[in-house]
């Protein structure tokens, strides 16, 4: 989808992996928001859990 803005609502990580952004929301709030790789070296970060526990139940 070049030249657009597109939203993008998902349980799936696999959907979001490849986005130019990804904003997690927690409780209402932007959490945290980067691309796949930054927020994956976030230290206890809300993004790096849910791919954890995403690849323990796989």
């Amino acid at each position: 989808m070049v030249n657009r803005t597109t939203v993008v609502v998902a349980h799936r990580l696999t959907t979001i992996k490849n986005a130019d952004v990804i904003a997690v929301v927690k409780n209402g709030v932007i959490a945290e928001k980067g691309r796949h790789e930054t927020l994956m070296k976030i230290s206890g970060g809300a993004y790096a859990s849910l791919v954890a526990l995403h690849m323990s139940a796989n």
